[in-house]
Order: C-alpha cells, then sequence, then structure tokens
C-alpha cells in the first residue's frame, strides 16, 4: 500500500510540474494570499469571483487554481488577523485573541514567523495523512452521522464558550446570542422564515463574512477611532527580531503538534468547517496550560495551535470533499460546484476515474506550501511596515475594503449595513468586557447543530437515547460533561480562593477588643 501511494505520488508530481498546471497553481496561491491579507476578503470572495473562469478550462488546472486560492488565503488571513486584528477567513478569528496582543506587544514579525512555520508544518501532516491513510479516513468518515455529528459540534460549542477570558458564563451567553443569529433566516425543514421581522434580506440569514468583519475589524475600530498611529509602529523590524527564537520555538512545538492532530481529525469529518478546528485547538491549549488566564494577552500557544489546526484542516478537508462529495465548509463547497461544473463526480470512484486530478492536486499542494513560503519571507517586512501606517489613513482604507468584500459575496449593499451594525454591538460587548469569540462559534455552529439534532431525532423516531446508545456519539457526550464538570469545579475552586483572599485582605473588625470580648462575641 505504501509502495502503491509513493508511486501515485510521483505520478501526481509529474502532472503539477507541467508548465499550464504549475502556472495556474502559482496564480491561485498568489491571489489567496493577496486576497487573504486584504481585511474583508477572502477565499470564499476570490473563488466565487474567479468560478467563472473556469468553465473555459481543464479539469487539472482549473482544481489546482481554486485550491491554491482556498489555502493561499489561510496563509494572507492570518497577517491581517495578527496585524490588524482582522480575520478575512473566520479561523483566524482565534487567532485575533492572541496575535493581535502580540503585535501591540512589538513582536507582531515573531507571531508572524510562528505561524509560517505552523502552518507548513500542519500543511506538509495534513498532505501526508491524504497520501498514506486517506483510503482508512474515507472509511472512518462513514461512520459519522448525524448523532455523532451534533455530539461532536455540542462538545465545540460547550469548548467554544469557556475558552475565552473571564467568565464563563459570559462565554455561553454570547455563544447562545451566536446561536441565535444562526436561526435568522428560512427554516430548511418547514421553510418558515424565522427571526427576519419582516425584512426581505433576512430571508437566506446573516451573513458570516458581515458577522466576522464587524465584530473583530469594524469594533477594533470603532474602539480605537482616537488613536492615529498604531501602538507599536516605533516596534524594531529588523529581519533578526521577525525571526523565532530558539525558545520561542520550543513554547510553540507542542501546540503546533496538538493543533496539527485536532486538525486532522477534523479533516476526516464531512460537515465540520476549519472554524470549530481552530476554536477547539485554541479551547485545548487553554485548558492543558499552567498559565490559562495569561490567553488572550499574547500567548505564543495561541497562535501556533489554531494556526495548525487549520491549516492541516485545510489540506485533510479535501479528503471527504473528494471521496465522499461531502463539503466542509463553504468555500470547499464552491470547489466541489467547480468538480461538477467540469463534470466530474465527486465520491469513491474519483481515485481511480480521475488519478490525474486527485494525485497531482495532492502534489500541488506541496508546491504551492513552498511557493507561499518563498513569497512570504521576504514580504513579512512589508507587512509589519503596515503597522507604521497612521489611523487616520488605516482606517478608511480597511473600512473600504471591508465594505467591497461583503458587499462582492452577494452584491448587495445590505451586507454593509450588517457590518455596521455587528461592528457597533461588537464595540459595546468590547467595553462590557464580553468575549466576542464566542458568537461567531455559535452562529457558524448553529444551523448545523440544530439540522443534525433533528435529523438525528427523526431517524430515532424521536428516541433521545441515540445520543448515548451509539458509541463515537457517546464518547463525545462523556467529553461534554468531563467539560462541565472541569469547568464547574475550576469556577467554584477560583470563587472559594476569591473568598478567601477577600477575607485575608480585609481588616479583623475585633481588633483591639480584649481577648474575653472576642470570645463572648464568637
Amino acid at each position: 500500500m505504501i509502495s502503491q501511494s509513493l508511486h501515485d505520488l510521483w505520478f501526481g508530481f509529474g502532472v503539477a510540474f507541467e508548465g499550464h498546471n504549475l502556472m495556474w497553481s502559482f496564480f491561485g496561491v498568489l491571489i489567496g494570499n493577496l486576497i487573504g491579507v486584504l481585511p474583508g476578503m477572502g477565499a470564499m470572495s476570490a473563488i466565487s469571483m474567479l468560478l467563472p473562469l473556469t468553465y473555459a478550462m481543464h479539469p487539472v488546472p482549473a482544481i489546482l487554481m481554486l485550491a491554491g486560492i482556498f489555502y493561499g488565503s489561510q496563509y494572507g488571513g492570518a497577517i491581517g488577523a495578527i496585524l490588524l486584528n482582522l480575520p478575512s477567513h473566520p479561523p483566524h478569528a482565534v487567532t485575533c485573541l492572541d496575535g493581535y496582543p502580540m503585535t501591540r506587544a512589538g513582536k507582531g514579525g515573531t507571531a508572524l514567523g510562528i505561524t509560517m512555520i505552523s502552518s507548513f508544518f500542519a500543511a506538509s501532516f495534513g498532505i501526508l495523512v491524504m497520501v498514506f491513510a486517506s483510503p482508512l479516513l474515507v472509511a472512518i468518515s462513514f461512520k459519522f452521522g448525524p448523532t455523532e455529528l451534533f455530539s461532536i459540534m455540542l462538545l465545540g460549542l460547550l469548548a467554544g464558550s469557556t475558552m475565552s477570558r473571564g467568565s464563563p458564563l459570559k462565554g455561553i451567553a454570547m455563544t447562545l446570542f451566536g446561536l441565535l443569529c444562526g436561526a435568522v433566516g428560512t427554516d430548511v425543514n418547514s421553510g418558515s422564515l424565522r427571526f427576519s421581522f419582516g425584512v426581505t434580506e433576512l430571508g437566506d440569514g446573516l451573513e458570516l463574512v458581515a458577522i466576522s468583519m464587524g465584530l473583530f475589524g469594524v469594533a477594533d475600530f470603532l474602539i480605537n477611532i482616537n488613536r492615529m498611529t498604531i501602538v507599536t509602529s516605533n516596534a524594531k523590524l529588523s529581519f533578526r527580531d521577525m525571526r523565532p527564537s530558539m525558545a520561542e520555538l520550543k513554547i510553540a512545538f507542542w501546540p503546533m503538534v496538538r493543533g496539527t492532530l485536532v486538525g486532522t481529525l477534523f479533516g476526516a469529518m464531512p460537515g465540520t468547517g476549519p472554524t470549530i478546528t481552530t476554536f477547539i485547538a485554541y479551547a485545548l491549549e487553554q485548558k492543558i496550560s499552567k498559565t490559562p488566564e495569561k490567553f488572550g494577552t499574547g500567548m505564543i500557544a495561541g497562535v501556533a495551535a489554531p494556526e495548525a489546526s487549520s491549516h492541516s484542516k485545510t489540506q485533510v478537508d479535501f479528503i471527504p470533499t473528494m471521496s465522499l462529495g461531502i463539503p466542509g465548509d463553504a468555500v470547499m463547497a464552491l470547489i466541489l460546484g467547480a468538480l461538477l461544473i467540469q463534470g466530474i463526480q465527486p465520491g469513491p470512484q474519483l481515485i481511480t476515474e480521475h488519478p490525474d486530478l486527485f494525485w497531482g492536486l495532492i502534489a500541488s499542494f506541496w508546491i504551492g506550501n513552498v511557493i507561499l513560503i518563498i513569497l512570504n519571507v521576504p514580504m513579512i517586512g512589508v507587512w509589519v511596515k503596515m503597522l507604521q501606517v497612521p489611523y487616520k489613513y488605516l482606517l478608511p482604507s480597511a473600512l473600504f475594503f471591508i465594505a467591497m468584500g461583503v458587499y462582492s459575496t452577494q452584491n448587495s449593499l445590505f451586507g454593509i449595513w450588517e457590518v455596521l451594525a455587528f461592528g457597533v454591538i461588537g464595540a459595546l460587548l468590547l467595553v462590557l468586557e464580553f468575549p466576542v469569540a464566542p458568537i461567531l462559534l455559535g452562529f457558524v455552529l448553529g444551523p448545523m447543530v440544530e439540522e443534525n439534532f433533528r435529523r438525528a431525532l427523526l431517524l430515532s423516531r424521536g428516541d433521545m437515547t441515540v445520543f448515548v446508545t451509539r458509541p463515537i456519539s457517546a464518547t463525545f457526550i462523556g467529553f461534554c460533561v468531563l467539560l462541565l464538570v472541569g469547568v464547574s469545579l475550576s469556577a467554584f475552586l477560583a470563587s472559594r480562593r476569591g473568598r478567601l483572599a477577600k477575607a485575608m485582605a480585609l481588616p479583623d473588625p475585633s481588633l483591639g477588643m480584649p481577648a474575653n470580648m472576642k470570645l463572648s462575641e464568637d
């Protein structure tokens, strides 16, 4: 099996290195990287705009180009999230939590270096998984029905709710708010409108891009509207300062490994997008950290783990899409549509019927990731130089790109109003010290959680015990229970320590009284 996989991979490199295939792969990663850097733009917008171009192209270069845009935007999206707190792609919303504080502390270059190393390591591991374990992962993915998908998404919601700094209750409240936002629009089963309040544009639900840009981009600008220059404009910008030290690499190594494994696990499961992967990878690092309270203040692990999980997920995500025809998120759905446009039916027979497409795509992943490193290493200085742009120029430019990117997704001005509304809401929540990241998680997972929950009950004829009688589902439900118990115990112990500290800090009201009076009062 291994020798056959290596032989097929060698054949794939021959396909990927063909002149026109290599050209379109380079074009895809270049456009994806540039689009990812721009605030408000992302892989979904770029692929949507370039999808008509694939109509007249051969299937292999068309898919190589679209795939290059997808994982190229992952690199670029991390740059915007770290330097400007603008996640152009929803999975990078988690990277903002610690990446942007590192930038404000003068370590933006270090965060970018950690991101590049984690991304390449995770992508390489994901490619190896695709090469050697694709048949096994496809067999495992068949075991995940609506019951199992609901259980694992429930675990993702609980982990995301409790991952933020501050009160877990605030995190849960923001997750519920996100779930409520995800319920807006047309009910898939009944076809009736929910929470649209008579607004026709809300029939298709709220826009993910608009919510992401509003909560993380516009809200930050509104909070810092009077700041004329970026705080770290006087930070050192030499190439040496942009390279992570050995101590920093040592700190990032195990989070990078754990994030890669999380992304690989979720990549094999159809119907789970990269957003839940980054949230769970971040939550895992915070739970096992000796200093969880420091997450959100510029922790290297908070950058390495989610970025590694995102890139390994991106690579492995092609397995259920290509082998089962089940996309992991909206971007993979667009790539799936491109395959159907080319007359290629995704499924178990794709590898044997179109080996040039499948193995050429896998080989192009490695080529594309090497191209991205070659492009980004000399350009890191350019991205860090962006820190010196005064806010009076940066603010209107970023808002322009945000508006343009949101408008391009649906060609509607209503999306821009959504960005403004969620920008104001996000600013108010930040002032009140509520975490905004769980809102995005609840919004993304809400519709899928509801759909799989209802489907599981429909198949079991309303039997709720199906979630604990199926082994895989019961395992994830058990993890949910352990997480709730752990969070409750941690909150109780923290409250108890706070009461003890407060009691020790307060002066004894009986000081100065005679001893016999103290005893009599006791």
